[in-house]
């Protein structure tokens, strides 16, 4: 089945759709969102992408990601892509916005501004097969480390938000 993005301008207001996959193909900036959940402990939740996702797979990235569809906000879209990808949802709260351009492989591109959420949850996981292969909790600072010294085990925007976002996206948890 074919998804359909919210084309958005550089301060996110709607400017019209577009097929997920075209959106990639062709930079167009589109509204996304990411999810940070954390434990109880300060752990965040990190998640290895399936191996059949037609980018990234296999790379690790943030507990969850994707795209509102046309009609929704993007809250609403946050948590039930939550629900599709690791089985769980919980309340999230925003953190920030991070708009970016990042070349990606297979001549794929991310021209996203994306809403940054964060949610705290203890419970049982059950990640979706087609979605996550891999999931792990690991401390904010170790994560970073292992970032810096492995880089290309994680997706682009996941090392983005790591490497130049840290302070936004982490140290505010929980």
């Amino acid at each position: 089945m074919s998804e359909t993005v919210i084309l958005v301008d550089a301060v996110d207001r709607p400017i019209g759709t577009q097929e997920k996959l075209a959106a990639h193909l062709i930079p167009q900036r589109h509204r996304a969102f990411s999810i940070l959940i954390f434990n109880e402990k300060g752990e965040t939740l990190i998640q290895r992408r399936a191996l059949g996702k037609y980018h990234s797979p296999g790379l690790w990235a943030n507990s969850c990601c994707g795209h509102p569809r046309p009609g929704e906000e993007v809250e609403e879209a946050s948590k039930r892509r939550l629900g599709e990808e690791v089985g769980f949802t919980c309340d999230l709260i925003p953190l920030t916005q991070v708009c970016y351009t990042l070349k990606l492989e297979k001549d794929l591109w991310e021209l996203e501004y994306t809403h940054v959420f964060k949610g705290i949850y203890e419970g049982k996981i059950f990640p979706n097969p087609e979605e996550v292969c891999e999931i792990k909790w690991i401390h904010p600072q170790a994560l970073r480390e292992d970032v810096i010294s492995h880089p290309y085990n994680y997706a682009r925007w996941f090392r983005l938000y790591v490497l130049k976002h840290f302070e936004k996206v982490f140290t505010s948890c929980p």
